[in-house]
């Protein structure tokens, strides 16, 4: 497709199962915005779920420009900008809040009333450009590469959660899938103290990744048959590895028998982190009495509220791997045909480069 001047390519989302590549006018910043060449953008679980027609964390209208875990430079500054330059290392947080609203006011941004959200309510980086607010853009330093840097935003919202997991140095952490968000939490527990590690993981090859990342144990949650283990025959395996007692369990796949299994398998005065994200008319089945009998706290994670530039830090410094995770790369002009693909074919992150 020849790109007339001023014109970029950019994939639209025109309602579920359906995205198309298409040529259009390049956007141009306002006052105080930024325009930003996109050289990476994460495809997210959000963004699978609303190709097949499920809600994501925002609600999205169609046509839209989907794609919001991205990096790239600074391309144009609109009327006002200051603090930035041409050809600058960026990546951006999605979440635009009013800081007006109650929500706002009460220190609670990520359920701000007239939230914005980038690659959701308004225009992504499914795209050779994408306006964004210069409020919402981190400096990236040219050490770092733009492929981890698009990786910001996920390890953003994995670092609210372990917030809510209430990890303290010296626990046992279980973590039900091994996936990017399950591999992230793995590090992000260990570097908050969890002093052993469980992970439950049915594919051969995420549980090599997550041994490689300092998984204290590593199990399949399968019989040969392929059936589930009950929960005796992994209490077994815990045991046997020393574990007793997990203080927090932690579930990345967004099952609700996976939850219901974080659950169960939880210590008694535990937490439960619910960070997969399920359908919103799935139901979980769960005993009050075990809430009281063990006193669990049952928590979940919503976006990434103020914890994009901790992310960033932890990337910039090393602290934590993004890159063993990816899985392969797809230009834009492929992406609406990697959509169509089985899911089977998903091992592991994909990153856009336009």
């Amino acid at each position: 497709m020849k790109q007339p001047e001023r014109h970029m390519l950019a994939v639209y989302y025109d309602g579920p199962g359906k995205l198309a590549l298409r040529m259009v006018p390049r956007p141009e910043p306002g006052p105080g915005e930024l325009l930003v060449r996109i050289a990476a953008c994460g495809i997210c679980g959000t963004d699978l779920h609303i190709y097949s027609g499920a809600p994501g964390a925002a609600p999205v209208v169609a046509p839209r420009i989907l794609g919001h875990e991205f990096s790239g430079f600074v391309e144009t500054l609109g009327p006002g900008v200051t603090g930035f330059r041409p050809g600058k290392q960026v990546t951006v947080d999605p979440n635009d809040n009013c800081g007006a609203c109650p929500p706002c006011r009460g220190n609670l941004p990520h359920f701000c009333t007239a939230m914005r959200g980038i690659g959701t309510t308004v225009d992504g980086a499914f795209a050779e450009y994408c306006v964004v607010p210069a409020k919402q853009a981190l400096p990236v330093p040219d050490s770092v590469s733009l492929l981890a840097a698009a990786m910001t935003e996920p390890v953003a919202c994995c670092l609210h959660g372990i917030d809510r997991a209430a990890i303290r140095p010296g626990d046992d952490v279980l973590i039900i899938g091994a996936g990017m968000i399950g591999l992230l939490m793995l590090q992000l527990a260990r570097l908050s103290g969890a002093v052993r590690t469980v992970v439950l993981e049915p594919l051969a090859a995420r549980r090599q990744q997550a041994e490689a990342l300092g998984a204290t144990l590593v199990l399949d949650p399968l019989r040969p048959d392929g059936s589930p283990k009950d929960d005796e025959e992994l209490r077994a395996a815990f045991a046997a590895a020393g574990i007793r007692r997990f203080a927090s369990s932690i579930e990345c796949v967004g099952s609700t028998a996976t939850m219901e299994q974080a659950f169960r398998l939880c210590g008694y005065a535990g937490t439960v982190l619910c960070f997969g994200l399920a359908g919103p008319d799935d139901v979980m089945s769960l005993r009050p009495y075990d809430l009281f009998s063990r006193e669990l706290t049952l928590t979940s994670s919503y976006i990434n509220p103020a914890t994009m530039a901790r992310a960033l830090d932890l990337i910039v410094n090393r602290r934590i791997d993004v890159s063993s995770m990816l899985a392969g790369l797809v230009p834009l002009s492929e992406l609406p045909e990697w959509f169509r693909m089985p899911a089977a074919s998903r091992a592991g992150k994909y990153i856009v480069t336009p």
